[in-house]
């Protein structure tokens, strides 16, 4: 029974051109695999604790070979629940819409909980290794275009942090696709929804 996460980054939930492209591959992949379930962790609706105080300390307890004390415990409880959505996963799909040239801050929230030692990731005599072993499909929506006009190496801070960080959590299957020039008109925007739907349920079809 194939079990895929959903993570949902963009609040503007119906207008979101991420959100409706995610939608068409869960809704192709769910036809492929009637027997799946679909977890949806939408940052923006899902409690995401503070990492400071007694979370923070722990996970200095914790790297130092300490034990930690109760109270940090419970500072780590939602951290760790929130780790195992990851890991229960054979494959992850997020919907990221670009803030800023890079992800919008309340992804970043979540990622910054659940990357750490042990939970995500080990470290030993090799370095950093991650522990995920899923598949990851990312739709990257953008007002404008990365390409000629803003060059990636310099404006693309949303894929290639997506796929810097999928690979240190252990992930090196990676599916990205864009949705571009949501800003330049409701033609232009149409358009590119419409070949990005295209495109998801291509994909859908063949994980």
């Amino acid at each position: 029974m194939p079990h895929l996460l959903y993570v949902e980054a963009s609040p503007r939930k119906e207008r979101s051109a991420s959100i409706e492209v995610a939608h068409a591959f869960l809704d192709a992949w769910g036809a492929r695999h009637d027997d799946g379930t679909v977890d949806v962790l939408d940052v923006w609706n899902t409690p995401l604790p503070d990492f400071d105080g007694e979370a923070l300390a722990g996970k200095y307890a914790a790297l130092a070979g300490e034990a930690l004390s109760p109270a940090q415990e419970e500072a780590w409880v939602a951290i760790r629940a929130l780790a195992e959505r990851f890991h229960a996963a054979d494959l992850i799909l997020f919907a990221v819409p670009m803030w800023n040239y890079t992800i919008p801050y309340k992804l970043k929230h979540l990622f910054d909980l659940v990357s750490q030692k042990d939970l995500l990731f080990t470290f030993d005599e090799r370095g950093q290794n991650g522990m995920l072993t899923s598949t990851a499909v990312v739709i990257n929506a953008r007002g404008v275009a990365i390409g000629e006009d803003f060059p990636a190496e310099i404006y693309d801070h949303q894929s290639s942090y997506m796929a810097t960080w999928l690979r240190m959590v252990g992930i090196t299957d990676i599916h990205q696709i864009a949705v571009e020039k949501g800003l330049m008109g409701a033609d232009l925007d149409s358009e590119s929804r419409e070949r990005g739907r295209a495109e998801a349920e291509a994909l859908a079809g063949k994980l």
